[in-house]
């Protein structure tokens, strides 16, 4: 696919496909709006910056975004990314994002856009060395918008949590639900969000920050609770009993990564300076997960289910409400990726690379 060009001066409509009308003005960019392009008066490719961009959902958003002829850098430090997840058109930096050498990296790519992804995603870790979760999601995040505000970044894209919201009080859950983090990374994340709201605001960028929901799909771990899809895919494949904490009738809203890597493409240019849950909008009971999944697997009534002890801090249900996303960002969940066709593609994944 063709690179994603900004243009200097002249808009020529043979060279686009488009009506002069059609071009749009900002403050900050030049853009069509038919397109979902951004162009830059100064000219060249537009440069983004991904942090994370080794990891589950980071790697994804970097294979979308060069699909689409975007110009991308990576910084990971590869404590849980893999270097097998980059793509051979992007250029890597291997960094924490804590080092003020960042600096550098902002200096010699010159990035458009920050698409942050980077970040300590274990609830169980956060409250266990909650010191550690502040360092590697706040601290980390301030010195990106320092270094945003230096080089004179355009937009901000952040990936926050459903964990912010805490125990819902209503469903689905909007984006002004009341935020009452039950864990230290919950709190950390929506730290997070306010440092990006007042240093935009402050410094004149746009940002977009995206609440995911239970993101599952190729190359995601198998530890964490948001990775129950994976962890019980290898409990199947190895054949051994699956694990429940709880019931079973606890309930979350699982999306699919390539859905979630799509939204942060279309935030490049839309949906400034909003706050977007990205989510399926629909509630999945792990014991319905359970049942979805034995499909998948030949529809075995012989697996085994320990049904263990509820762990402490685990909500009951999970929905968010998509609603904005779709009007603000023009997103919605692909139907080919719901809950059957995503666990099909995780499924062949770990099967070819296990």
């Amino acid at each position: 696919m063709a690179k994603k060009h900004y243009w200097s001066g002249q808009y020529y409509e043979n060279v686009i496909g488009c009506r002069i009308s059609e071009l749009i003005l900002s403050s900050k960019f030049n853009k069509f709006s038919n397109k979902g392009l951004i162009y830059r008066i100064a000219g060249g490719l537009m440069k983004v910056l991904v942090t994370g961009g080794l990891g589950f959902i980071g790697s994804h958003i970097v294979d979308g975004l060069i699909g689409e002829g975007y110009d991308v850098a990576v910084v990971d430090n590869m404590v849980s990314g893999m270097r097998k997840n980059l793509h051979s058109q992007a250029t890597f930096y291997q960094m924490d994002i804590r080092d003020q050498e960042i600096e550098t990296v902002f200096r010699t790519e010159k990035p458009d856009c920050v698409i942050h992804q980077a970040a300590q995603v274990s609830v169980q870790h956060s409250m266990e060395n909650p010191l550690y979760d502040c360092s590697q999601n706040i601290i980390a995040t301030i010195n990106l918008l320092n270094a945003c505000k230096k080089f004179g970044v355009k937009k901000f894209i952040f990936a926050s949590t459903a964990a912010i919201y805490g125990v819902p009080e209503d469903f689905p859950i909007k984006e002004d639900h009341k935020l009452r983090p039950l864990s230290f990374y919950g709190l950390s994340k929506a730290t997070c969000e306010e440092y990006i709201r007042r240093y935009c605001k402050l410094y004149d960028i746009n940002y977009t920050i995206l609440r995911y929901a239970n993101v599952y799909g190729p190359r995601q771990s198998k530890d964490g609770e948001a990775g129950v899809i994976t962890i019980f895919i290898n409990q199947l494949m190895n054949k051994n009993p699956i694990n429940v904490y709880g019931d079973g009738k606890q309930t979350r809203d699982f999306i699919y990564v390539k859905d979630v890597a799509r939204a942060n493409i279309l935030a490049l240019t839309r949906a400034h300076n909003k706050t977007i849950n990205i989510s399926s909008n629909k509630e999945t009971s792990l014991n319905h997960l359970i049942q979805e999944l034995t499909v998948h697997f030949g529809g075995n009534k012989d697996i085994k289910i320990n049904y263990l002890d509820k762990r402490p801090g685990d909500i009951s249900r999970s929905c968010l409400s998509n609603v904005r996303a779709k009007t603000d960002l023009t997103w919605e969940p692909t139907p080919e990726w719901d809950l059957s066709g995503g666990i099909a593609e995780t499924i062949k994944y770990f099967n070819l690379n296990n």
